[in-house]
């Protein structure tokens, strides 16, 4: 039933890596198992045993080829930094190749603890596994790249985090679990060799088509590549209105996916402040620092691969600031073209920018729900009759008022009908997310054995864009007495 592993990462040099054998659970059981994904890894389903998933999903039992490894990283976690960090619940089983072609991580989260555990327990609550299950999903199939949910076993034990709860583990799915904080191990460590080891593996892996680039420039093409897809990835984030959370170094994949789903949330009200994480208290990640962060990241990445962009430090450190400085325009042409989009807009004029920076604040004096506003000018992208239903969702409508005069002259300048503007409007602007008193209403339910609002969630999350009779619930912000305003990471 299982797929062939390949055993990349860990042929790579032993101080990658621990070897490390999951620890056995007492009573699995599997709960959510994904056979979409499991069919384009390659799973064979007509051959699907659930006593033998459960086992294997659960860590008491490795899969055939299976050789478990915990990654070794480091990390800067909120600005300072850790030199050993580490898989210190995690496990990477091997890799498999997809029916597409791609190399992609499975890997086991929960799976007891690791030499890097740094004397946590190793595990995993319910809650989290649930939720990274529900939230990851949720943003693949909005076309945010993401990690992805596998199975999720509970494993017939409780752990303890505020408060005792039953435990799980989570099987991952990565184009890889590389992050910046790996190439921070050993820069840190001043490895060079290590840093080119791992650059190479890198290039091999995610970004074959710099292979050929003059080694003189490859490694710091690498670095701009890296840099573009985390700039792709911010504005995809920004265009939903979600918030990472904990946007560490160690939480920074190379592969440019969303990784580490802790205190993650979406917001509901507009406000480019909101912060939902409980060990935040500082604002470092709220919505509108998450671009600013990212270039912060991207600095930490160059230092560590600084010894491989030029023999002369100096120079080193001079061409590696232009590309870092080079962000804020990768990053600005990201975000133009996702707000773009989702303002029916396909052809680019200067004034686009000052048009969406007024709807954001439009909505943030209206405090209007960020989800529903988008959906809903799908609807005035037709005509005037989907205003009432828009206007209805801001405190104060002065300001969308006069900006929804703007932007339909700026519509009129388009060589598309109405008609085409809002289908394609309704289908990359999502009318269902993952609203945080949902969610923390179906992990309740689960920590008491019931996992219905959990199952009725992720069907209702895995068609983001279609209108769902009799779900209508399901699409509207939280009532005062629902709202949750802090989320956990779950460690």
């Amino acid at each position: 039933m299982f797929p062939t592993f390949t055993l990349r990462y860990s042929r790579l040099p032993a101080h990658f890596f621990e070897p490390f054998t999951p620890v056995t659970v007492e009573q699995p059981t599997l709960i959510a198992f994904n056979q979409t994904l499991a069919e384009t890894l390659g799973f064979d389903l007509t051959a699907f045993d659930e006593q033998q998933a459960t086992e294997w999903f659960s860590g008491n039992e490795l899969p055939p080829g299976a050789e478990p490894v915990a990654q070794a990283y480091a990390g800067h976690q909120f600005g300072g930094f850790s030199p050993r960090l580490g898989d210190g619940r995690a496990v990477l089983l091997g890799e498999v190749t997809d029916r597409h072609g791609q190399l992609r991580d499975i890997q086991l989260k929960g799976a007891g603890r690791t030499p890097f555990s740094r004397g946590g327990d190793g595990r995993a609550p319910l809650g989290p596994v649930l939720r990274e299950y529900l939230i990851s999903e949720a943003m693949h199939v909005m076309g945010i790249p993401a990690t992805r949910a596998l199975a999720a076993v509970t494993t017939g034990e409780r752990v303890m985090r505020r408060m005792p709860e039953p435990g799980a583990v989570l099987t991952r799915v990565a184009s890889s679990h590389i992050r910046v904080g790996t190439f921070q191990y050993f820069g840190s460590r001043h490895d060079a060799e290590a840093v080119r080891v791992l650059a190479d593996h890198v290039i091999e892996r995610h970004y074959p088509e710099l292979s050929d680039t003059p080694e003189q420039d490859r490694y710091l093409a690498l670095l701009k590549a890296i840099q573009q897809r985390q700039a792709e990835l911010v504005a995809r984030w920004m265009g939903v209105g979600f918030i990472h959370g904990v946007m560490n170094t160690d939480n920074t994949s190379i592969a440019g996916e969303t990784i580490d789903f802790g205190p993650c949330a979406f917001m509901e009200r507009y406000d480019p402040k909101t912060v939902f994480s409980s060990i935040d208290t500082g604002g470092r990640y709220a919505y509108v620092n998450q671009p600013v962060i990212l270039q912060w990241n991207m600095a930490r990445l160059a230092e560590a691969m600084l010894p491989l962009f030029d023999a002369d430090e100096q120079r080193a450190i001079e061409r590696a600031t232009e590309v870092v400085q080079g962000f804020s325009e990768q990053y600005l042409d990201a975000w133009l073209g996702v707000m773009r989009e989702k303002l029916g807009l396909v052809q680019e004029e200067d004034s686009d920018q000052a048009l969406i920076e007024a709807l954001q604040e439009a909505m943030r004096v209206g405090r209007a729900d960020f989800t529903l506003t988008f959906r809903q000018l799908g609807e005035c992208a037709r005509g005037e009759d989907g205003d009432a239903a828009l206007l209805a969702l801001f405190e104060q409508d002065a300001g969308i008022r006069a900006w929804l005069e703007q932007w339909r002259a700026r519509l009129a300048r388009e060589a598309r009908s109405a008609d085409e503007i809002a289908r394609h409007m309704q289908a990359i602007n999502p009318l269902y997310i993952p609203r945080n008193h949902q969610v923390e209403q179906a992990l309740s339910a689960a920590a008491e054995g019931d996992f219905a609002p959990f199952e009725t969630l992720r069907e209702i999350l895995a068609h983001p864009f279609e209108e769902q009779p009799g779900r209508e619930a399901w699409t509207l912000s939280a009532s005062p007495d629902e709202a949750v305003f802090r989320t956990f990471c779950g460690t």
